[in-house]
């Protein structure tokens, strides 16, 4: 199965990374990892260079893309062109009445994507 990670530089893309290596460890999928930019945090190419440090790590052989722009368009058409059967991506917060919330680049792969979509929690 190829799977496409997409990741930020939010706290929970360390989980989604963690959870994607694990099953690609475990099941021998094929893992693209792609990089989205988002306004906060450490530069795309820090991120880049942590996630390169995560895989090799992991004695995981990955592709690692990065993308600017609207993150959840640019991960529904790269992941479409790519021909990709699965997409993961972080899978948002739950409320105080345990309903989940979904940020808007979840919401967009969510509504967009033809493959399926795993959230990670």
């Amino acid at each position: 199965m190829r799977l496409l990670v997409g990741i930020d530089r939010s706290e929970r893309a360390k989980a989604v990374l963690g959870a994607a290596t694990a099953r690609a460890t475990d099941t021998g999928d094929e893992l693209t990892v792609a990089v989205v930019e988002t306004a906060d945090g450490p530069s795309i190419d820090q991120l880049e260079r942590e996630v390169q440090e995560h895989l090799s790590a992991r004695s995981i052989d990955a592709d690692v893309r990065s993308f600017t722009g609207h993150a959840g368009s640019q991960l529904v058409e790269f992941a479409e062109r790519e021909g990709f059967d699965r997409l993961v991506i972080d899978g948002g917060q739950r409320s105080p009445l345990g309903k989940i919330q979904l940020e808007d680049v979840a919401e967009f792969v969510l509504l967009n994507a033809t493959m399926t979509v795993t959230l990670v929690r």
